[in-house]
């Protein structure tokens, strides 16, 4: 009597489709591992985009009031020069 894995079922060995099913599922594992990390990846830089994206809005909004602080001061500045030259 041969070992079951060398009876075939029409053409195909039973080792041959245990091999298949192992193969398979080390690659849908493999994917789904890759996918799980790269979607972990993809919210982590999303997050960090976020808090950049935060950041530069508050330090425009400092030099947006910076430039206003020195546009009044500038104008102060060519107010005095206007009243000491009448």
């Amino acid at each position: 009597m041969t070992a079951i894995e060398h009876k075939e079922l029409k053409g195909i060995t039973i080792k041959n489709l245990v091999v298949t099913m192992v193969s398979t599922a080390s690659i849908v594992v493999s994917v789904m591992t890759t996918y799980f990390q790269l979607k972990n990846d993809i919210r982590d830089v999303k997050n960090i985009q976020t808090t950049e994206s935060r950041v530069t809005e508050i330090r425009l909004k400092v030099l947006e009031s910076a430039v206003v602080v020195l546009q009044q001061q500038v104008d102060e500045i060519k107010n005095k020069k206007q009243f000491k030259t009448n």
